[in-house]
Parts: structure tokens; sequence; C-alpha cells
């Protein structure tokens, strides 16, 4: 059965996410940890877990889902997993770190990049990746239909939507996005988001404003 825990790090208020099994595998999602305090609690926990982190996936490459990169990367020897098409924000990256006078490791190479239908296995669990376009042209989600489980990132928040005013974003190509790959799921799977709290697919196709 598989464990999410979730951390808010950096200026952005991002969500970080650890999910992980009974055979103490794990995966981590958008490292968003900015600085020694964040690496320190993200490490922390996978120490008293006894995890064993197998994957670093970054569901899209907004400066807040890479500030952890290297960190991750170098700690425990593992490569970020990606789209291709956005390796144009990933390139871009530093640059925005600059605009935004914050700091920015320098970012690790990339491992493999994923396509839609593929999947990432940790211990006796995966996810499928669903490929989600709009908020950025790379943009992953991460799903695990038996157990209702959806690591939305920046797509679908709880009463809200990705923004789309960001470089190479799209609104009607979001919300394609998150009509036909999203609303499609189980009413019962509980959404992940990559900011503020969690909620279900069943809530916000009743409530979320921007998809009525």
């Amino acid at each position: 059965m598989i464990q999410i825990k979730s951390f808010t790090f950096n200026p952005f208020q991002e969500n970080t996410y650890i999910a992980y099994d009974e055979t103490l595998e794990c995966i981590i999602v958008d490292p968003g940890c900015y600085d020694q305090n964040d690496n320190t609690i993200l490490k922390n926990f996978i120490e008293e877990k006894g995890l064993k982190p197998m994957a670093l996936v970054n569901t899209h490459c907004h400066l807040d889902h890479l500030f952890g990169n290297k960190f991750v990367s170098e700690t425990y020897n593992i490569k970020p997993i990606m789209h291709k098409a956005d390796l144009p924000l990933l390139e871009y990256a530093p640059l925005t770190a600059e605009q935004y006078d914050l700091h920015l490791e320098a970012l690790p190479e990339v491992g493999h990049f994923v396509e839609e239908g593929d999947h990432i296995s940790f211990g006796n669990s995966s996810f499928e990746i669903i490929f989600t376009p709009g908020h950025a042209p790379g943009h992953i989600c991460l799903v695990n239909e038996n157990e209702n489980i959806l690591l939305s990132a920046d797509v679908l928040f709880h009463l809200s939507i990705g923004r789309t005013d960001l470089p190479l974003g799209d609104h009607a190509t979001l919300l394609k996005s998150i009509k036909e790959k999203l609303l499609i799921l189980d009413d019962k799977m509980v959404v992940y988001p990559g900011h503020g709290q969690k909620t279900s697919i069943g809530f916000e196709r009743k409530n979320n404003p921007f998809i009525q």
C-alpha cells in the first residue's frame, strides 16, 4: 500500500512528495527544498523511516519544483526523470531564479525522459504517467488507479487550476488536459497538488469553478 508524505518548501510554498510502500522503497516527486533547513527536513524523514529513494521525478520544470534537484540527486545518487517537452523550462530555470533574486543550485543532468503510459516503479508499487500539458508544455501527472492516488502537481488544485500566464503556458491546452485526462478518473481519486491542500476528483468535478 502506498503512503504519501508531503512537505511544503521554498518561498513559493510548493508541495514536495515522497511516495513509499511496505518495502520502504520510495520516489521523490518535485523536490522543492530551497535551503539547508528544507534539505534536513527531507533527509531526516527518509532516514527515520528507513526509506530507499529509487527515483526523482519532476512533473514539470518550473523553478519552485526544481530547487532540491541537486541535493536529492547527489545525496541519493538518482538523476531526474521528466518529459522532454519541458526541456526549454529546465534550461530557462537559472535565469528565472536570477529574475526572482533566488538561489538555484546547478541542476543535475536528466536521467531519462518519460512518455504517457510509462510506469515509475518502486517496491511493490508503481505510478502511471499521464501527459497533461498546459501549465507547462511537458507537464506530467502520476496516477495509481488501484489505490486512487493522483499527484497532479500544478494542473489541478483544490477549487482551482494551474496558471497559464507563465512562458509556454496555454489555457485551452490546460483545460483539455484536465477534462480529458483527469476528470475521467474515479470520483474517489485523491488529488495531491503542487500547492495547497489535497482534494478529490469528485469534489473538483462538482465544485471547481474553473472546469464547470
